[in-house]
């Protein structure tokens, strides 16, 4: 998800940084570049960011969205409880996925045209293999984690951040693929679909959650048409890169570790009869 300001996309703030110097080094003698490198770094600058960034929603709105998720995390936590007393396994599964949620999403793509960044989600991936409320757990640690050791996205977002990557994410991958495996679609059609289709529903999610709060006098519909359409570059592409990434995991497991999909993504053989 996007972010406005904050810590991020580091190689972005290190070329501003070389073009703000550049003038000046050229025009001095070593000692004074660098004082003068010394002092631009201690400078606040302007960064890109990923998720939505600290403090940018109105604390109405973060309120919102952090309270209405409150209950899919709950069921979430009984949910791991009782799964986990049934099978051991499940716990180190749903770290393991929590892992390579936080990993993907920490790969940031400049948006040139509004000065943010795009990032793969993994969530899709997730909901397929352990369903959405979980993917909604998943998603809070990876995100709580991100925010508050990389500096990415904030504690007063992190329930908006939830929504777009875990709740419409989620549950978007986790519907699509089942949809389409119950219409007999092959298993890496489906899970191509998921992981497209999460991606860019969260992408969606999130320009819905910047134009509702932050359009002013703007209409709606306007200011989340303008979100859309400065994603497109790179969302699109990211999001095909998501969903092969997701088909590619699927088949893998299917073909090495069957039984992991039954946690939820294939329903579990029948037992043999005699």
């Amino acid at each position: 998800m996007p972010g406005i300001s904050g810590r991020g996309c580091g190689a972005a703030l290190w070329h501003r940084v070389q073009a703000l110097l550049q003038p000046a080094l050229h025009a001095s003698r070593a000692p004074s570049r660098f004082w003068l490198l010394a002092a631009l770094l201690l400078l606040p600058h302007p960064a890109h960011a990923m998720h939505l960034a600290e403090g940018l929603l109105p604390f109405g709105w973060a309120l919102g969205w952090t309270v209405s998720v409150l209950p899919l995390l709950a069921l979430g936590v009984t949910r791991l409880r009782q799964r986990v007393a049934q099978n051991p396994l499940y716990s180190p599964f749903v770290a393991m996925l929590a892992a390579a949620v936080f990993v993907v999403s920490c790969m940031p793509v400049p948006v040139p045209i509004i000065g943010t960044c795009s990032h793969p989600c993994g969530t899709g991936l997730a909901a397929v293999l352990i369903g959405p409320v979980m993917t909604v757990l998943v998603t809070f640690v990876a995100l709580l984690l991100q925010a508050l050791f990389l500096a990415h996205g904030g504690l007063t977002t992190l329930g908006a951040d939830i929504w777009s990557m875990g709740v419409v994410g989620g549950f978007v991958g986790y519907g699509v693929f089942h949809g389409l495996r119950a219409v007999r679609a092959p298993l890496a059609v489906a899970a191509f679909a998921a992981g497209m289709l999460s991606d860019w529903a969260t992408y969606a999610m999130t320009s819905f959650e910047l134009a509702s709060a932050l359009h002013g006098a703007q209409p709606l519909g306007s200011a989340l048409g303008t979100l859309l359409l400065s994603f497109l570059p790179t969302q699109l592409p990211l999001g095909i890169l998501e969903g092969a990434l997701t088909a590619g995991a699927v088949v893998f497991i299917a073909r090495r570790r069957p039984a992991l999909l039954h946690f939820h993504a294939l329903p579990a053989p029948a037992p043999a009869t005699s």
